[in-house]
């Protein structure tokens, strides 16, 4: 049976041996045309899942049939700002450097800035986008060099 270490916001889930088995065998019967996730129940038609949750369960039973480790946690809608920068991977004062640059949208709570959480995980697809973009263009550049 698996090892669940929880917390209130986080559950990580460590698959045994016959875990990680199972894990690819439903994978494989799950997935239809184009990678999508079908259901079938007992006595009703096939129907394709939401794409969100098809994506979803994909990245779970792929890492479980790799034996990864699955850490499951919520964000809530509106992050503070010291969230967003934990996300973000930057320090609170950077992220509100960005913010009075219009980078990232926030609005006021009182006196408290508040931001989507939308918003800053567009923002870090941006933000990973931007840095494979260098990463390209300085291979590219060594490249030239040679």
């Amino acid at each position: 049976m698996a090892t669940t270490l929880a917390s209130p916001e986080r559950s990580r889930v460590i698959a045994t041996e016959r875990e990680v088995s199972q894990a690819r065998d439903v994978l494989a019967q799950l997935e239809g045309p184009q990678g999508t996730l079908v259901v079938e129940r007992v006595g009703e038609a096939a129907s394709t899942m939401p794409p969100e949750v098809g994506r979803i369960l994909q990245q779970v039973l792929d890492a479980m049939a790799r034996g990864g480790t699955i850490t499951v946690t919520s964000v809530p809608k509106e992050l503070t700002p010291a969230g967003a920068a934990e996300i973000l991977g930057i320090s609170r004062p950077t992220l509100m450097k960005l913010v009075k640059e219009g980078r990232i949208v926030s609005h006021r709570v009182g006196t408290h800035h508040r931001l989507k959480s939308e918003d800053v995980f567009a923002e870090l697809k941006a933000r990973r986008a931007r840095e494979r973009a260098a990463f390209a263009a300085l291979l590219e550049a060594q490249g030239d060099d040679d």
